[in-house]
């Protein structure tokens, strides 16, 4: 089942360099082939995202930082960037 929780985890770990892009698209090309979003409620917006992340590896569809922080904020998860240390 794909929830906003899921898409949430796959961009953050994304965000946080846990994840590369490569492995981001394939997630979200597989998660559009088997579908299985929910709840109802959510579907159309969880769709849009992942049909975004879907073709990130694209020009046309450009992983910028406010394109993130936007679906970040519509999955109910806004984001802020702050310092780590290097050590």
């Amino acid at each position: 089942m794909i929830t906003r929780q899921t898409v949430s985890d796959q961009l953050l770990a994304y965000l946080n360099n846990q994840l590369p892009i490569e492995q981001l698209v394939d997630w979200a090309e597989q998660a559009m082939v088997e579908g299985g979003f929910a709840p109802d409620s959510d579907i159309d917006m969880l769709v849009d995202i992942v049909m975004y992340l879907a073709g990130a590896d694209r020009p046309q569809f450009p992983l910028t930082w406010d394109v993130c922080s936007d679906f970040m904020n519509q999955l109910g998860t806004p984001v802020k960037v702050v310092p780590v240390d290097a050590a």
